[in-house]
C-alpha cells in the first residue's frame, strides 16, 4: 500500500531535487534480499566518478548501454551497506538498465536466514549534494517501511518481527 502512494510522489520529486529511490525486499524461500535502485543517469555518473575515481573520463560511458557491470557492482557495494542479523552482505548486480535519463539497478544480496535485524546504510549522492534524499521502501514479510536517507541520516537499523 505504501508503494502505491510513494512512487507517484517520488517520480514527481525526482525532477525537482537530487533524489534516488530504492526498495529492499526479502524474498521468502530464496534466502535473499532483492534491491532495486533508480536515479538520474547523469547523477549516477557524477557520483560514480566522485566515489570511485576522480580521474576517470566518463565520456565514453555516457551513451554506452549498459554501464559496465563490474564497475557498477563495485560502486554499489561502496554506496549501500546492508547487514542482516549482524552479517555484512555483498550485493551482486543482476541487471542494469538505462531508460529516459534514469538508471535502474537490480541487485541481489544473499542472507543466511530470514533477517530479524537489518542495518542499511545508503550514501548515494551524499558526496555531491547537501540536499540529497535517498528514499527507500523496506519490505520483509508483513512489514513495509519507508525511510528517507539524507546527508545527515545515512544509516537505519530496523528490527523485524
Amino acid at each position: 500500500m505504501l508503494k502505491i502512494f510513494f512512487l507517484p510522489v517520488l517520480l514527481f520529486l525526482q525532477q525537482e531535487q537530487h533524489l534516488t529511490m530504492s526498495s529492499i525486499e526479502y524474498v521468502p524461500g530464496t534466502d535473499s534480499l532483492k534491491v532495486f535502485v533508480k536515479f538520474d543517469y547523469n547523477l549516477f555518473l557524477q557520483d560514480y566518478q566522485q566515489t570511485m575515481n576522480d580521474d576517470i573520463n566518463l565520456d565514453p560511458y555516457r551513451n554506452q548501454r549498459p554501464f559496465p557491470s563490474d564497475m557498477t557492482n563495485n560502486y554499489i557495494n561502496s554506496k549501500v551497506t546492508i547487514y542482516a542479523n549482524g552479517d555484512l552482505l555483498l550485493g551482486k548486480l543482476i541487471k542494469i538498465e538505462k531508460s529516459e535519463g534514469s538508471v535502474n539497478l537490480s541487485i541481489l544480496y544473499r542472507v543466511k536466514k530470514k533477517p530479524k535485524i537489518l542495518q542499511v546504510k545508503n550514501t548515494f549522492l551524499t558526496g555531491l549534494y547537501s540536499d540529497v534524499e535517498n528514499l527507500a521502501i523496506i519490505k520483509v514479510g508483513d512489514l513495509e517501511r519507508g525511510i528517507k536517507f539524507t546527508l545527515q541520516h545515512t544509516e537505519e537499523k530496523i528490527t523485524l518481527k
